[in-house]
């Protein structure tokens, strides 16, 4: 099959792999324009455009530049922008989309997923119409969300995105017919500054989500800290907003109980255990605040 493969992030790679190695004919690959990173703010291609660059494939960046070209099928995988309505006639298109629709439409399924909560999430293989995920259902796969990490969730999806899209690309009849999507719509919005802040106002499991979330912080005796690994714990009683140790590592006090820090990082400084960081704080923990009293500090 002739495939049209839009994507921008690590998490599209796998399925555009796994396309090639199934056999299908890529004719080209759009992306998003090269973004300036670091400090030194040189242009850096996106991992699909890496990615399909190592395997000789077409790149570019405009949805103008697929005009006239001949292919079967579009496959889109977390590309970054709506498609018009113009190309999405002119050439019919999937979505391989990480969550179990109509749960998390939207820019951030898989974090909005974890942070909710949720027991389980997924991937669907869905027929992309111009409203965003909206379209019918060719297929799905689930997995448990435990106590993974975004990073790790993501990986995952991307995996299962793979097999569900080249697997489903091959059966009997192709595609086939999409079933609509049945149940209550959520919508997975941006993740803001304020997702990623740790609040002594949440519960001691919400602030673990937010820590698997990646880039979670607080601040504690008024220093902005970045929580890279914590846990629950339930054998400490700490009021919200106040400090305590257990086994020399610093737990938050929340509304519910308590979350001990394993890894931190302080602004300007490599990441250390949580022990470590709080023995060269020189912080009281029977006086030191954290959260947002510790703001006033």
């Amino acid at each position: 099959m002739r495939i049209v493969f839009l994507g921008t992030p690590e998490a599209a790679v796998p399925p555009l792999n796994a396309l090639v190695e199934a056999g299908h004919e890529i004719v080209t690959v759009v992306t998003r324009p090269d973004r300036r990173r670091g400090r030194g703010g040189e242009l850096s291609p996106s991992p699909i455009k890496q990615a399909a660059t190592k395997l000789c494939l077409p790149v570019v960046h405009r949805l103008r530049d697929l005009d006239g070209l001949d292919a079967d099928l579009g496959v889109v995988v977390a590309y970054g922008a709506m498609l018009p309505m113009s190309l999405l006639e002119r050439l019919p298109m999937v979505n391989v989309h990480f969550s179990l629709l109509p749960r998390w439409r939207g820019a951030a399924p898989v974090e909005r997923a974890l942070l909710a909560g949720d027991d389980e999430t997924g991937v669907c293989l869905m027929e992309l119409e111009e409203t965003l995920d909206t379209g019918p259902i060719y297929a799905t796969a689930k997995t448990t969300i435990g106590n993974k990490t975004a990073h790790e969730l993501l990986e995952e999806l991307a995996q299962l995105g793979a097999a569900l899209l080249v697997g489903t690309l091959a059966r009997e009849g192709g595609l086939g017919e999409g079933v609509p999507q049945r149940g209550e719509a959520t919508y997975a919005t941006k993740l803001t500054t304020e997702d990623f802040m740790l609040l002594p106002s949440n519960d001691a499991a919400y602030l673990s989500r937010q820590v698997r979330l990646g880039r979670a912080f607080t601040f504690i005796g008024g220093r902005r800290l970045r929580i890279l690994s914590a846990h629950v714990v339930n054998n400490v009683s700490v009021a919200p907003g106040q400090l305590a140790l257990l086994d020399a590592a610093p737990v938050l006090g929340s509304a519910d109980g308590a979350l001990q820090l394993q890894r931190v990082q302080e602004e300007g400084k490599r990441p250390t255990e949580a022990r470590e960081w709080w023995r060269g704080a020189r912080l009281d923990h029977e006086s030191t605040l954290w959260g947002e009293e510790a703001l006033s500090l």
